[in-house]
């Protein structure tokens, strides 16, 4: 029977977008619960489910064609005259907001798979930030999944942080969650079992409705990092994780006063948007020479707010200023030269192939490595602005030495082409004993460059690294803060004992990490709720 139609998180509308629809469901070689949620869905939103096949049925989904023919004799299926669709088309859809372009998603007889229609190219790339997305049979369960776009500061370069954003962290980026087969958990010791995409992405992630709203404040989150201003950038980040997530249009900023992170002044710029379209906050830093170019230079991978200020103040104005300043390092210069490569994002199947990669190529080196992708189970994208890697050995000790190792043999390889940063401490027993490298890289057979991380962490603080990268900006910052009100300094290397400078003001942290074997034995420790890694976009 198909779910009840109202729930928290959706209220049931008979003139949604699947209204006039009337369902049949394919369920085999699908789990379950995902089943469960796409009838949720389609009820929800105004679609009826049919139990078996019938004449009022008007569209079938299923996982392949294969799965299909399993379920339906080929000479009715022939004589069926509604639409066959992978079920890619229903999560696409749903992520969207709207219906998306069928033709790509079509299963025909013969194909196995989607057979892809003339003329859909061109209608996906309006859906898809012009990369076109692969809607092939999807893929085998993996260990690793598709990582996102995400601004980050890590520790090196100016004042000890260096940017390392690959891209615009505006609204498009927090908001265009893709669905896609279901994934194995990190975990080395099974603590969540198998996790479906779909499931995140339909649970934690409803379409952005609120479009107009996120993207102005995304641009000013990438205004504000630019000028330093962490606070502000924060500020309209918390916002943009709650807005996305409403299953209705703001009209009024009354609808959203009494949301967390939606203070007046917020209020008053939704308000804005809601009554002009626009917000004239914005439309100032745009036309203000100094924070555009600022802006502009902070996109440059390692050029910081400080550094933006002082290419600045020495007269520079374009990037094709910058091609000649000798005081730019030598990160700056390739972040420099591969500016528009590095802004352009990775398609969702490309990345997937690259992940198998360097799976094939870590096992080769050694056996039993531990490859994952971080923010596998929030950010699920159709495409990805770059690859943060997390790496650690489940033996403790094997981990030392292997990142100079799959470094060279991706080189030799041409897969790695540039180094940014290039750190080794495991051996020396230093910073925790986290081995870094930052560099480009390119999908073989091509030259444009991607950027990509790894990250080599002891198995003893293996869970520290996986909660930094799989949780967003606002868990991290929760957890950091609540971590002091208890004594201790968190990131992703531990958590750490906090000295006390003079004045009794908190001091440096202490140089032995507590140690802990999962993430929820730090949730714990901590005291805050646990949340499995699809809960972490708060």
């Amino acid at each position: 029977m198909a779910p009840k139609a109202k729930n928290k998180s959706l209220p049931f509308d008979p003139n949604g977008m699947f209204s006039g629809m009337t369902v049949f469901l394919i369920e085999t070689a699908v789990q379950p619960r995902r089943v469960q949620i796409w009838k949720q869905k389609l009820v929800q939103m105004g679609a009826k489910i049919e139990d078996s096949f019938s004449k009022r049925v008007t569209h079938i989904f299923a996982p392949d064609m294969n799965s299909l023919l399993q379920k339906m004799d080929g000479d009715r299926l022939k004589r069926f005259k509604g639409k066959v669709l992978n079920y890619q088309w229903l999560e696409d859809s749903l992520r969207m907001g709207e219906k998306v372009p069928e033709g790509s998603y079509v299963l025909s007889m013969g194909t196995g798979g989607n057979s892809r229609s003339e003329g859909t190219e061109e209608n996906l790339e309006k859906h898809t930030d012009g990369n076109n997305l692969s809607v092939d049979n999807p893929s085998p369960v993996k260990k690793i999944k598709t990582c996102c776009e995400e601004s980050r500061t890590v520790g090196s370069g100016e004042g000890g942080k260096v940017s390392a954003n690959a891209g615009s962290t505006s609204a498009s980026s927090h908001s265009s969650r893709s669905l896609s087969p279901e994934v194995t958990s990190p975990s080395l010791d099974g603590q969540y079992g198998d996790v479906s995409t779909s499931d995140t992405a339909l649970l934690y992630s409803p379409p952005d409705l609120n479009r107009n709203i996120t993207a102005i404040f995304g641009k000013l989150i990438d205004i504000y990092r630019a000028l330093g201003d962490d606070r502000r950038s924060f500020s309209y980040h918390k916002a943009i994780t709650v807005i996305e997530k409403l299953p209705f249009k703001i009209e009024s900023a009354d609808q959203v006063k009494h949301l967390p992170g939606i203070g007046k002044s917020l209020q008053d710029h939704i308000q804005e948007i809601v009554n002009t379209g626009k917000l004239s906050k914005l439309e100032h830093f745009e036309k203000d020479e100094k924070v555009r170019t600022i802006s502009l230079f902070g996109e440059v991978w390692g050029i910081g707010p400080a550094t933006a200020m002082k290419l600045y103040e020495k007269g520079h104005r374009t990037l094709d200023d910058l091609k000649n300043e000798e005081s730019l390092t030598n990160a700056q210069k390739i972040g420099l030269k591969y500016f528009h490569d590095i802004k352009k994002r990775i398609p969702r199947h490309e990345a997937q192939e690259m992940e198998s990669l360097l799976q094939k190529v870590g096992e080769e080196i050694l056996p039993g490595v531990v490859i994952v992708c971080g923010y596998i189970y929030i950010y699920i994208y159709i495409s990805c602005g770059d690859l943060d890697i997390i790496i650690t050995h489940p033996d403790g000790k094997s981990h030392i030495g292997f990142l100079p190792k799959f470094v060279q043999r991706l080189k030799d390889t041409n897969f790695l082409r540039e180094d940014l940063i290039f750190s080794i401490h495991s051996e020396e027993g230093t910073d925790s004993g986290v081995d870094t490298y930052f560099g480009l890289c390119t999908y073989p057979g091509r030259e444009l460059r991607h950027r990509i991380d790894f990250k080599v962490y002891p198995r003893d603080i293996y869970a520290f690294g996986l909660i930094a990268w799989t949780g967003n900006d606002v868990l991290n910052r929760r957890l950091r803060l609540l971590a002091e009100s208890k004594g201790f300094r968190l990131d992703d290397t531990g958590l750490f004992p906090a000295t006390q400078s003079s004045g009794g003001k908190r001091g440096s942290r202490g140089s032995a990490s507590l140690k802990f074997g999962t993430e929820k034995e730090v949730f714990d420790f901590l005291g805050f709720p646990w949340l499995e890694p699809n809960e972490r976009n708060l």
